[in-house]
């Protein structure tokens, strides 16, 4: 099980996709300027893509940090991964949601932490935090390789991210910093306690929220009954600050998972309920 901690070094084995993937993954090593690293990007293509029918058509993109733990057990943190693959060919076969592709970044592995953090942070000790470039590094850098590669669709409404724990904290950071660019969030065990909760008081003066958010957390998300306890308090906040900017039940779905602790198999299980709210619906 992965400790609360968010800024804990995933130890998880860096490498191309073997074996286990449902559908097309491809692999791309990527080289960042921002961070000066290289890392891999993991994009999952949806059901015939490359067909002759679909050539000139445009998919809707999810971005999803923590590329390493979302398709295959051998590369995520302890062996268990989201299942990303294996949701989202299946709902796109049920027309559940429209095809879409789904973009994995990997971490910095050593550097997760600093890459993932805004702000700096006294507790834990991060004084040179790196994620104020975050927002450069996805929009300037990653988001161009795609689009150069693949049929990517335009627009807000087309265009999602996300992520859990840390890589939650830096999607939300994110979105807050460039609004109007992302009509889709995906926030899975948030690290909202990050120096001081200062992104939730950021959070109160925004009012360009994307289109639709997914949040979710689990009640024993650290297995200490007072932390766990202000983590869903903290989701609460985060919920009612996005329900004053005028958010309702069509734009927001917040998930309190009785039980549920902090982990790759929990937020595995939400993802099939996220990625439906997020992009399926009468608008496809």
């Amino acid at each position: 099980m992965e400790e609360i901690n968010p800024i804990a070094e995933k130890k998880i084995e860096v490498g191309v996709p073997r074996g286990s993937v449902t559908g097309d993954l491809r692999p791309h090593e990527f080289r960042s300027r921002t961070f000066r690293n290289t890392r891999w990007l993991r994009i999952w293509l949806p059901p015939r893509y490359d067909a002759p029918e679909n050539s000139r058509r445009h998919y809707p993109v999810l971005y999803l940090n923590d590329g390493q733990n979302l398709f295959e057990c051998e590369t995520a943190f302890a062996g268990v991964e989201w299942q990303v693959d294996e949701t989202a060919d299946r709902l796109v076969r049920q027309e559940v949601i429209p095809p879409l592709i789904i973009v994995g970044i990997d971490n910095a592995q050593s550097d997760r932490m600093k890459e993932y953090l805004p702000f700096r942070s006294l507790n834990p000790p991060v004084l040179r935090p790196q994620g104020k470039r975050y927002p450069d590094f996805l929009m300037n850098e990653v988001m161009p390789f795609v689009f150069e590669r693949y049929r990517i669709a335009r627009g807000p409404e087309n265009t999602g991210l996300g992520g859990s724990s840390m890589g939650a904290l830096i999607s939300l950071h994110t979105v807050m910093e460039k609004p109007g660019w992302f009509g889709h969030l995906l926030l899975e065990s948030p690290s909202l306690f990050i120096s001081n909760r200062r992104i939730l008081k950021l959070a109160r003066h925004l009012r360009q929220w994307p289109t639709r958010i997914f949040i979710a957390i689990g009640t024993r998300e650290s297995g200490r009954e007072d932390k766990d306890r202000q983590v869903v308090e903290d989701v609460r906040l985060l919920t009612k600050i996005l329900h004053s900017a005028g958010l309702d039940e069509n734009r927001l779905q917040v998930r309190i998972d009785e039980g549920a602790d902090h982990n790759e198999a929990q937020w595995a299980k939400r993802f099939p309920e996220a990625l439906t709210f997020l992009f399926g619906g009468p608008a496809f």
